[in-house]
């Protein structure tokens, strides 16, 4: 399949500190451009010319690179609640086809975010970090995630296509789950999950030749668990399927080699278990990301036992980019290996979100040679907030 258009140009240099340099060059006249088309008459977006109107200063000329983005206010996330959704499509995309993807929404209303081919963009630029080795071209994937109005649903799929698959796809509702979470009906959460693993066991049974999965990390284990007390082999005997002689219990043996992984649950511990338990000793490939609706998707560096299965998460810069500020000082970067709250900010044609306050903290990383900018390892939920988040299948 051919690239989508929009996908920003490598990162050249032959240091890591002419390719930081050089990184940054392209953020801030990437950012100039994104200014421009959001702000002008002719292509910006509704919201943001009408919030212009508020501003103490004009981004068409007072905005020339990343240091000027303080000069606006802090995203909101509730001016996601809520429409018309309209206003968030810009002019100059108005002839366009619209998604909407939305996030949250267990109580009240969900935050609904406008998309045309971010989500494509994001996931060919993951596409790239892939090894063919473990995520052969032209392999089938399993969507083992959720459905619904869910930007992974699409991303998932377009991902599999833009690699020459075919995406099959479970129904799963994470908002029930969280709902169950929150009035306690613990059993009844763990008996969803089973019905959203039995799908997935119904799927590898179906002789798809299925190579490349997404999931979570909360999933992942509960289809270890399945296939480990024989779960697929049964499927095979129900469907009157020869079982392999080498049997069925394992990841590896359902004939996964590579695995997409994403959630906050990611912790070295569980890196660690699941690359020794669940993954063979890395016989099956997993790659954590980190990613939601208004940014898109970071990738994280090679995992593995030489750094004690240590994530670190590099946004896909310049069309988003991340910081790990103190909590008491949203301007303030901390130093590297300090914590802080992660700020996600986000420059593309159909979006634009500067220096959103998540959900979650980290550790600040510096930059390397793959991505020189700056990363975040660690990521949990944010520790003022931790109480009120509720994770449910992610």
């Amino acid at each position: 399949m051919k690239d989508t258009p929009g996908k920003p140009a490598p990162v050249t240099g032959s240091t890591l500190d002419e390719r930081v340099k050089n990184a940054r060059a392209a953020l801030d006249a990437h950012i100039r451009e994104t200014i421009r088309w959001h702000f002008s008459p002719d292509t910006g977006t509704p919201f943001w010319l009408e919030k212009a109107k508020t501003f103490d200063f004009n981004p068409l000329t007072d905005v020339s690179g990343w240091d000027d983005i303080k000069k606006f206010p802090f995203f909101e996330d509730d001016w996601l609640r809520g429409g018309p959704v309209r206003r968030w499509v810009p002019k100059g995309l108005a002839d366009r086809g619209v998604y909407v993807f939305e996030t949250g929404g267990t109580t009240g209303l969900p935050k609904s975010r406008i998309v045309i081919d971010d989500f494509k963009i994001d996931y060919e630029m993951m596409s790239d970090t892939l090894p063919d080795k473990y995520f052969p071209k032209g392999s089938n994937w399993l969507m083992l995630g959720p459905s619904g109005p869910r930007r992974l649903r699409l991303a998932i799929e377009h991902l599999a296509q833009y690699r020459g698959g075919i995406c099959f796809a479970i129904d799963l509702d994470p908002r029930y789950v969280v709902k169950c979470i929150k009035e306690r009906k613990i059993s009844e959460a763990n008996a969803y999950k089973q019905h959203c693993i039995d799908q997935a066991i119904t799927v590898l049974a179906g002789g798809h030749d299925i190579k490349c999965m997404f999931t979570t990390p909360k999933l992942l284990a509960a289809l270890d668990e399945s296939l480990r007390a024989g779960k697929l082999e049964d499927k095979y005997r129900e469907l009157k399927k020869p079982v392999p002689p080498g049997g069925l219990r394992s990841i590896k043996a359902a004939g996964i080699t590579g695995i997409f992984s994403g959630g906050t649950e990611f912790t070295p511990q569980f890196t660690r278990e699941a690359y020794e338990e669940m993954l063979d000793n890395g016989d099956v490939y997993m790659t954590p990301t980190y990613g939601n609706t208004l940014m898109g998707l970071a990738c994280s560096k090679p995992i593995g036992p030489e750094d004690g299965f240590k994530i670190s998460y590099y946004a896909p810069q310049p069309r988003a980019v991340i910081e790990v500020v103190d909590p008491k000082d949203y301007n303030q970067v901390v130093p590297y290996g300090g914590t802080g709250r992660v700020l996600l900010s986000t420059f593309t044609k159909e979006f634009f979100v500067p220096r959103f306050p998540e959900r979650d903290e980290g550790e600040r990383e510096p930059p390397f040679e793959k991505y020189p900018w700056d990363g975040v390892s660690g990521v949990r939920p944010f520790s003022e907030l931790a109480g009120s988040t509720v994770v449910g299948v992610y």
